[in-house]
Order: structure tokens, then C-alpha cells, then sequence
């Protein structure tokens, strides 16, 4: 049986995207079956990933407001063992037209359920803000993913997150854990990296993964050519951080 991971944080510009895009590629590589969702009306893991958001046909927003089931809007990517649950230019408009319907928060949730024994890991792409797109990813999950970048304003940014998933557990989806938390665009140049990680580790009691992605140029132009950084340069520092993540999440997932 599949896991459900939502990737979020509710502070922009973390990585989330590259880490929901390069983990799951990473994954797909090591022989896993992945599908990766994109509910963010950015629809920067779509693009990252090469599909043109504009031009597709069924996305998300189509299965959440009911035009078509999820195995209708699946993309089968040219990557081993991954698929996509595309996001569109029509997503944005999805907040307005949940506002009346219902069981809005449990939209994903029920679409996704159905998944989870033809998948090893769903991984979910939030938006960077609690809206109703953010509450269904986090109602459908079991598990979320905290990517978190190294700079000082990290720990405000995971306290107002861990209030926004006490809230979700209390109400919408109790069975909600934190997965952990992962860094990123870690700088060995400076001191203030280390001392971001440190600070986390003293003052949240949630699980930090080893591995620290680097701040790195290949991975920052992967997106760009609409490929994962392990198809882009296979050798770059970003591929293998993320090559070293996905193991971490395996061997997590064996005990």
C-alpha cells in the first residue's frame, strides 16, 4: 500500500517544487512508482517536469470540480515508473468554485484514495498559503513533507506551519503526521546554514532528514529545460543530494 506525502510550507520560495519534482524522479530511478501531484495554480512541477501548462487538456482542476476522474487527467512521463497529476491556468479559479460544493476539503482526498496500491509514493505539491487547494492536499495526505530553506527566518516559517497541521489534525484528517523536515539550499561557504539547522534541531521535536540539498546553478537551471536535476546532469551535486534523499525515504520506510 501507497503513502500519501503533501510537500509544503506555507513560506514561498523554500524549494518546495524542486524538492517534490527531484525526489520523486530520484524515487522513479531507484525502481519506485511515483505519481506526483501539482495543486499549485503556479504550476511550477508541471512546467519543471516539461509539460506545458496552458496546453494540457485534464488536469487537477478538472478531477476536483468533477469533469473527469483522476485516471482520465494522469500523465504517463517518459520517466521510469512516473506519472503526473498536472496543475493548469484553470486551477486558480478553483478556490471560488469549491466555496459552495460539497465535501470541497475532501475533493483530492477521495479522488486519491483509489491510488494507493498502484503507487509506491503520491506526492502532493502544495501552494505556499493555507487555502482550500492547501487544505485538500494536506486532508489527502498521511504524511507531510517540510522542505525549508537555510536562512533565518526558517523557524517562523515551520512554527506557523505546525499550527496550520495541528488545526488540519484536529478537524479535517486527525491520522496527519509530519514526515520531516528537509533542507535546502544549503551554502557550506557560510556559517549561517549550520547555524539554521542547529537552530531548527534545538527547537522543533520533528524529524530532520540527514541529507542537505545544496545551493546549487545545475539544479537552479533544471526546471527550465523541463527535466529533473538526475536527467539534467546526473553527476551534479544537486542529483546526487537528491539521489541521497530518496534513499533516506526508502530506508525510512522499511522499519
Amino acid at each position: 500500500m501507497g503513502r500519501i506525502i503533501a510537500v509544503a510550507n506555507q513560506k514561498g520560495g523554500v524549494g518546495k517544487s524542486t524538492t517534490a519534482i527531484n525526489l520523486s524522479a530520484c524515487l522513479s530511478e531507484k525502481g519506485k512508482k511515483v505519481l506526483l501531484v501539482d495543486i499549485d495554480p503556479q504550476g511550477n512541477t508541471t512546467s519543471g517536469i516539461g509539460l506545458t501548462k496552458d496546453l494540457v487538456e485534464k488536469s487537477v482542476y478538472n478531477v476536483l470540480i468533477g469533469d473527469c476522474t483522476v485516471q482520465e487527467a494522469i500523465v504517463d512521463l517518459e520517466y521510469p515508473k512516473m506519472d503526473v497529476l498536472p496543475s493548469s491556468i484553470d486551477l486558480s479559479g478553483a478556490e471560488i468554485e469549491l466555496l459552495d460544493a460539497e465535501d470541497r476539503e475532501y475533493r483530492l482526498k477521495n479522488a486519491l484514495e483509489g491510488l494507493k496500491k498502484k503507487y509506491d509514493y503520491i506526492y502532493i505539491d502544495c501552494p505556499p498559503s493555507l487555502s482550500m487547494l492547501t487544505i485538500n492536499g494536506l486532508t489527502a495526505a498521511d504524511y507531510i513533507l517540510i522542505p525549508t530553506q537555510c536562512e533565518y527566518y526558517a523557524l517562523e516559517g515551520l512554527a506557523l506551519l505546525t499550527h496550520t497541521i495541528e488545526l488540519i489534525q484536529n478537524g479535517l484528517n486527525p491520522d496527519l503526521k509530519i514526515d520531516g523536515v528537509v533542507f535546502t539550499m544549503y551554502d557550506t561557504r557560510t556559517r549561517l546554514s549550520a547555524q539554521v539547522v542547529e537552530n531548527v534541531k534545538d527547537n522543533l521535536d520533528v524529524f530532520i532528514y540527514k541529507t542537505l540539498i545544496p545551493r546549487n546553478v545545475r539544479l537552479a537551471e533544471a526546471p527550465s529545460y523541463g527535466l529533473p536535476i538526475n536527467i539534467y546532469d546526473p553527476r551534479s551535486a544537486g542529483a546526487e543530494a537528491y539521489r541521497a534523499l530518496a534513499d533516506e525515504v526508502i530506508h525510512r520506510r522499511a522499519f
